[in-house]
């Protein structure tokens, strides 16, 4: 193996089976291995370079696809012909490893995260199994375009009972994602709807509204959830809202404010509220909060969920409920439509729900967060009053104002500095002009361990330059 002396850089960003790649290719196009060479097997070249065999296959099965070196049965690899090599050679583009933002965080507190070490691993394994078999074939058709009737069932039971949302599977529809479901939305609307968005509000919704910037309506929103008084002086004929926990303020719309927003759709046809309950599942104090749909008596709201807090980011299921006349349009102009999740993925979770695993998943994450919170709580209770809570009554974060007379910018920079990845308030404002006086920190904690998040947060404080005062 003397032509293979080189050696593998282990710390390296680039794959070692990618560095590997490249060293044969060289070596195969300089000359330093003959025509018709036979290559290393993989076990002996992955002990002579001290890596596991499957960097090896990986690196052979793509110099084999890209006519390097051939395979043969029983006899192992072989260099190819060097002049059919000169034709098929042309500095094809290699997959590069996307650089990671997370690795330069030792603590990360985004509001996208969740507990990932309590998910349910071996009852979600059991039902995997159980919808891919055999026997379960009609999996591999597409289904329903709405998806498939029992998950909307599921769904539909799950609403009433949690969240006092009354429709029927019919009304459900299912995309993966809020990102794409939010463009069917806009579209069922007509071109003629002007949005208003919640300010500051929820990024990804901001990003789709304001490719038309003349079509949306930036309102403010305080203590209290969006200023409905600033709504009925706006020309918006739809209003965008996250009512149960605003997002990133951590407000909940008032008792009051709930009936004046439903009052100002019921006084046009064209009026509509989209009601997005991202994180509704998770409320640590009093009763759950009704739903705007719930209490909806013209089918005026447009309810929007996802399973992207309750049970994991990567599943990329959302739904959304459609009024009964919006849903009879839905049907009409896209009934040709295919569900965009896979029907396997709608199976297991409708497994998943129709057990009760759903719900005792959601008793279990609901006390493992509000653990985590009340670690929060107190540990930023010693810094009080230069450092103030809001927005903990429900959800997987909440907003820390500061008394400090540092930019928001800086009180970032400083954090990143120390390794720890936080979001400003200002990353969410949808106008130029700053509505907050003092700086403000969007805090996620739920994907930092429960033990560490005491020290995490005395982390954070210590890279502020902000002292315990108790």
């Amino acid at each position: 193996m003397d032509f293979l002396m080189f050696q593998l850089e282990k710390d390296s960003l680039i794959p070692l089976y990618e560095q590997l790649y490249t060293e044969i290719k060289n070596a195969i196009i300089n000359g330093r291995i003959e025509e018709g060479a036979k290559l290393p097997s993989k076990r002996k070249l992955a002990e002579y370079l001290a890596v596991s065999q499957t960097t090896i296959e990986f690196a052979y099965s793509q110099l084999v696809s890209e006519g390097f070196i051939s395979s043969e049965s029983r006899k192992g690899f072989f260099i190819q012909n060097l002049e059919e090599l000169a034709l098929l050679e042309q500095n094809p583009p290699l997959i590069v490893q996307d650089e990671s933002t997370t690795d330069i965080y030792s603590v990360d507190f985004s509001p996208g995260k969740i507990d990932m070490d309590s998910f349910p691993f071996t009852i979600w394994r059991k039902y995997s199994k159980e919808i891919i078999s055999e026997s379960n074939k009609d999996v591999l058709s597409l289904g329903h375009p709405q998806g498939d009737y029992v998950l909307r069932q599921q769904i539909s039971s799950y609403l009433y009972q949690s969240r006092g949302v009354k429709c029927t599977p019919e009304q459900i529809i299912l995309g993966s994602g809020t990102e794409q479901i939010m463009p069917l939305i806009i579209r069922l609307l007509g071109t003629e709807a002007i949005y208003g968005i919640e300010n500051p509000g929820y990024p990804l919704t901001h990003h789709l509204l304001f490719e038309d910037k003349e079509k949306t309506v930036p309102i403010l929103v305080d203590n209290e959830g969006v200023l409905i008084s600033q709504l009925e002086r706006s020309n918006a004929t739809v209003m965008y809202v996250t009512p149960s926990h605003q997002f990133p303020t951590g407000a909940v719309l008032s008792a009051t404010r709930r009936t004046q927003l439903l009052a100002w759709a019921y006084q046009s046809e064209n009026r509509y509220i989209i009601e997005d309950d991202y994180d509704s599942e998770f409320r640590y104090t009093g009763r759950p909060i009704p739903s705007l749909q719930g209490i909806d008596q013209n089918e005026r709201v447009i309810y929007l969920s996802t399973f992207s807090k309750s049970l994991m980011p990567s599943l990329r299921i959302a739904y959304a409920v459609l009024p009964k006349q919006l849903i009879a349009q839905y049907k009409q102009k896209y009934s040709y439509y295919a569900a965009t999740v896979p029907r396997i993925d709608q199976q297991i979770l409708a497994k998943f729900m129709e057990s009760g695993y759903f719900a005792k998943h959601l008793n279990k994450m609901r006390k493992i967060y509000k653990r985590k919170l009340e670690i929060i709580t107190k540990t930023i209770a010693a810094y009080d009053p230069l450092v103030t809570i809001s927005g903990e009554q429900a959800g997987m974060h909440l907003l820390l104002t500061f008394q400090s007379m540092k930019p928001e910018s800086e009180l970032i920079a400083r954090a990143k500095q120390a390794g720890i990845r936080i979001h400003g308030i200002q990353e969410y404002v949808s106008t130029k002009q700053n509505p907050f006086e003092k700086p403000k920190i969007v805090l996620g904690f739920g994907g930092i361990e429960a033990e560490n998040l005491e020290t995490s947060i005395e982390q954070l404080m210590d890279a502020l330059e902000i002292k315990k005062l108790l």
